[in-house]
């Protein structure tokens, strides 16, 4: 069985986290909204940020979430994507914080927060081609050297959406040189689902889904040397899905602290789990998934009808977390795990403490 066999991952070494068991979760109404994310920087400070409208905001907590500022205004960015995975995307590391957003003009802009300072500066476009990102669709992430990784699909190929990267570094007066890091034989990627990216010291790992041979399955690239380099394309488990449309539905990545490779996506309405060359593992039905983790734990996020949950490996706990759309959830170091989501057009956020 699928328990069976994620219990032989485990006892092989292949996965090492730890289940929590829970007391209460505790839900607020933080503004109204949509299409929230959230990060931790190592100092403890947790950072919410969401669209309405044109507008991005972002909302501070300095006590571990116990309490949340009033959401500040970091930008107007007339035609900004919103909705469906497009909207403000955020990461942090050591000393920055980084939001990026896309216009339908296909511009990605760009705002970075230092830490010690306050008030976001607007550092520019990461495309350094003028509109080559119309979908609005990208993925970023941090790692604790103020580095930070971009991936976004691009039409500047034939007017084709393909997979492209850059890389910044804090004190950098721009993104790197736009990479094309995968370009499908059969013409193009997936052009409606969000690509992914997770990062651990020199190793990135890229998650988009493809379309080949009539299939939209969930593919990996992988760097070892910072995004220099990058392999060609892995296809991910073992099933495929022959699809003649879009699911709008990208999926997660997590490299853990021991740089192995773990991600989460849909398939035909089931969400599965799976490790790079290894089989996948049905989580259950539903959509909208990602994965996150740190100290030991991980967590996926997924949706199954409006029903948004949590499910906590190696033990399958599922958890309830409340009604709405765009789950999104950080660990942290003590294991308390923070949840936002929209509901309504409102961002809401949950809170669980692990038991001691």
């Amino acid at each position: 069985t699928n328990m069976k066999r994620l219990q032989a991952f485990i006892l092989t070494g292949l996965i090492f986290w730890v289940s929590i068991s829970w007391s209460g979760m505790e839900r607020n109404t933080l503004a109204v909204g949509e299409q929230p994310q959230i990060a931790a920087d190592p100092g403890g400070m947790i950072r919410i940020v969401f669209g309405s409208e044109d507008k991005i905001f972002c909302s501070t907590s300095e006590d571990q979430g116990t309490r949340f500022s009033k959401p500040v205004l970091v930008a107007e960015i007339p035609g900004m994507h919103l909705g469906m995975s497009r909207g403000p995307q955020l990461a942090s590391s050591a000393n920055f914080s980084m939001i990026t957003a896309i216009d339908k003009s296909g511009n990605i802009h760009c705002f970075l927060l230092n830490h010690r300072l306050k008030g976001w500066k607007n550092i520019g476009t990461i495309n350094d081609l003028k509109g080559s990102g119309p979908e609005g669709l990208m993925g970023l992430t941090a790692d604790q050297q103020d580095h930070f990784y971009a991936v976004w699909l691009d039409t500047r190929n034939g007017n084709k959406n393909q997979v492209y990267f850059s890389s910044f570094s804090a004190g950098a007066a721009h993104w790197s040189k736009n990479t094309l890091v995968y370009q499908s034989p059969d013409g193009h990627v997936c052009e409606c689902c969000q690509p992914g990216i997770s990062v651990l010291g020199s190793e990135i790992a890229i998650l988009f889904r493809n379309w080949l041979n009539g299939s939209r399955d969930l593919y990996l690239v992988r760097s070892s040397d910072g995004g220099r380099t990058f392999t060609g394309g892995q296809k991910l488990g073992m099933g495929t899905w022959k699809l003649n449309g879009c699911p709008m539905d990208g999926g997660g990545v997590y490299v853990d602290g021991s740089g192995a490779v773990h991600t989460v996506w849909q398939r035909e309405g089931s969400v599965y789990y799976c490790r790079p060359g290894e089989p996948e593992i049905q989580i259950g039905k539903g959509r909208s998934c990602s994965i996150t983790g740190t100290a030991g734990h991980a967590v996926i996020s997924m949706q199954t009808g409006d029903s948004l949950k949590l499910f906590i490996l190696p033990h399958k706990k599922e958890i309830a977390v409340g009604s709405g759309s765009f789950l999104k959830s950080i660990v942290l170091p003590d294991g308390k795990i923070y949840a936002v989501w929209e509901q309504d057009k409102k961002i809401q956020i949950a809170k669980k403490q692990s038991d001691e």
